[in-house]
């Protein structure tokens, strides 16, 4: 195997933490002798080395992940150039990134990524229409999470003016969550970009959504929020773009609407207002 399949496998073992793979590379920056006896004395102090050499000598995972190239399913890893910089620059970037669809939107000039909540509103989707015609013309791709509600009319409205769309979903493309997005999803993987850090047959996990939420906000230039409850899942994303200094965007909404509870509340603590979507331009120099 060479050096990229080797990584792949790593991170496939369980209990091959972040922190267990970068110690091990550090050790080892070719992988070398990820298959030598030697390397099995190396990895004794962790308290998973029991899991992960018996993953390491797993046949069945060595096939699978020859059978994701057979597939068209791209594997991005973290030394590759495809590899986006912005996300690169993160804390505790993934190791590898599976991908299907056109990876040169990874090296877009300007990613935004827009979320917002399950629940969309007749306001939240008039803002997206309101938005989006302005941002595709200036060739913003529209980065989202593929969940229901604002995420999915983000995907949807980027396509239909004629712009390009990146899906960050949980888990692997053989799960696509909710099933209601699945072909969207599947249209998005021929003709946008649907990015995963799970492998093809992982089912999505309730800690796999906050997890997807910082790649989002990693591989994005800038994030902007449209409709969120007070303590939406939107929010988790704009925390992440706010500790990696990306710019942080909202769309302001009624008092008394619980959907604008939680942008009114961003903008109180900084995220910039958006009207139009100028707003947005001027702070991406787009």
């Amino acid at each position: 195997m060479n050096f990229k399949q080797k990584l792949v496998h790593l991170t496939l073992c369980r209990g091959a933490s972040w922190d267990i793979i970068y110690t091990i590379l550090k050790k080892d920056p070719q992988l070398s002798s990820l298959y030598d006896l030697h390397f099995h004395s190396f990895l004794s102090p962790f308290k998973t080395a029991a899991s992960i050499l018996e993953d390491l000598n797993s046949q069945r995972i060595r096939e699978n992940i020859l059978q994701y190239e057979q597939n068209h399913i791209g594997i991005v890893t973290i030394f590759d150039h495809e590899y986006p910089l912005l996300l690169k620059e993160t804390y505790k970037p993934p190791w590898v990134l599976y991908a299907k669809g056109d990876l040169s939107l990874l090296s877009a000039k300007k990613r935004l990524a827009v979320v917002g909540s399950r629940q969309a509103t007749a306001f939240g989707i008039k803002s997206i229409e309101l938005l989006f015609p302005e941002l595709i013309k200036h060739q913003a791709v529209i980065v989202s999470g593929l969940a229901a509600g604002i995420d999915a009319e983000a995907h949807k409205t980027a396509i239909r003016y004629g712009g390009r769309t990146i899906g960050i979903i949980a888990g692997g493309f053989g799960h696509i969550y909710p099933e209601q997005n699945e072909h969207l999803a599947k249209g998005m993987m021929l003709r946008q970009l649907v990015l995963s850090e799970y492998p093809p047959h992982a089912r999505p996990q309730k800690w796999h959504f906050p997890m997807r939420n910082r790649i989002i906000a990693g591989i994005s230039h800038g994030t902007l929020i449209i409709e969120a409850k007070k303590r939406s899942g939107s929010l988790i994303t704009a925390d992440y773009a706010l500790h990696e200094g990306r710019e942080v965007f909202a769309v302001p909404g009624h008092i008394l609407s619980p959907y604008s509870v939680g942008t009114n509340e961003l903008i109180q603590q900084g995220a910039k207002l958006v009207i139009t979507a100028k707003d947005i331009l001027e702070e991406l120099k787009i």
